[in-house]
C-alpha cells in the first residue's frame, strides 16, 4: 500500500527456518533419511520378497527407484547425506516425482491387471513417498553423533 507505483518488492526467505509458518512439514529430517536407505533397500529386494520378479516391468521399476533413492540420499544435505552436495527442497521434490512415478507405474507399465501382490506395494510406497516428499521438513536439524559424557 505504501510502495510507489513501479517499485519492485523485496522478497526475503527465512535462511535460519526456511519451513517456518508451513505447517505442513511436519516431519524431521532426522526420521527421514534413515527411512530413505531402509526403503531403498525394500524397493530393490520387493520383487523377490513378495514374488512377482517373474514380471519385467514390475521389477524393474522399484529396482531402479530403489537404487536412485540410495544413490540421491547419498547426496543429500541431511543427517545420513555422504557428500551433502543437495538441498533438502531438492530431495523432496525428487520424492515427490519419483512417488508418483511408482505409484502409477502399474497403468504406464501394464501390470496393474496382475494379482495384487503385484501392483499393490508400487502404489502403496509410491503414496507414502510422495506423502514423505510433501510432509518432510526442508533443512537437516540434527546430526547423529555419540552425546558427549561430562566427568569430573
Amino acid at each position: 500500500a505504501g510502495e510507489p507505483p513501479g517499485r519492485l518488492l523485496r522478497i526475503t526467505r527465512n535462511v535460519e527456518r526456511p519451513d517456518k509458518g508451513v505447517s505442513m512439514r511436519f516431519i524431521p529430517t532426522k526420521l527421514h533419511a534413515p527411512l530413505d536407505y531402509i526403503v531403498g533397500a525394500a524397493l530393490i529386494a520387493a520383487p523377490w520378497i513378495l514374488q512377482f520378479s517373474e514380471h519385467t516391468a514390475a521389477t524393474v521399476v522399484p529396482v531402479v527407484l530403489g537404487i536412485g533413492l540410495i544413490a540421491y540420499s547419498l547426496f543429500t544435505n541431511y543427517e545420513l547425506g555422504v557428500w551433502k552436495v543437495a538441498p533438502m527442497a531438492v530431495h523432496n521434490l525428487i520424492d515427490i516425482a519419483a512417488g508418483a512415478l511408482l505409484a502409477a507405474s502399474p497403468w504406464l507399465f501394464g501390470f496393474a491387471d496382475e494379482s495384487a501382490n503385484v501392483w499393490v506395494p508400487h502404489v502403496v510406497v509410491g503414496l507414502a513417498a510422495v506423502f514423505l516428499g510433501l510432509t518432510t521438513k526442508q533443512a537437516g536439524g540434527y546430526r547423529y553423533t555419540k552425546a558427549s559424557t561430562v566427568t569430573g
